[in-house]
């Protein structure tokens, strides 16, 4: 399954892709620069994405909880947090890149 290429900017996203990109969407820790490094998805078209692949009810679900989450906006995180991750959290295979 492909995607358009208005929400991918170079290349359409593989299905894989697409589920690792709604995964990382959901993680209260992982904030829009992780997904726009790994995947180059601003946060506009990280919430398309979602948008797109999600119920309407777990879109609304998700847009409430990233509102209220200071995690996932580098701006309103504490200055101490420079990783994409919690540092007890177990390293995830499908990243495509190193967590260390």
């Amino acid at each position: 399954m492909k995607t358009q290429s208005i929400i991918a900017p170079k290349e359409t996203l593989s299905a894989e892709d697409i589920n690792r990109i709604i995964e990382m969407a959901w993680e209260d820790r992982t904030p829009f620069d992780a997904i726009f490094y790994q995947f180059a998805l601003t946060e506009d078209r990280v919430k398309a994405l979602m948008k797109k692949e999600l119920k309407f009810s777990s879109y609304t679900l998700w847009r409430t909880r990233v509102e209220n989450c200071s995690t996932k906006h580098a701006k309103k995180r504490v200055d101490g947090i420079i990783r994409f991750k919690c540092s007890r959290q177990r390293a995830i295979s499908s990243n495509k890149i190193s967590k260390r």
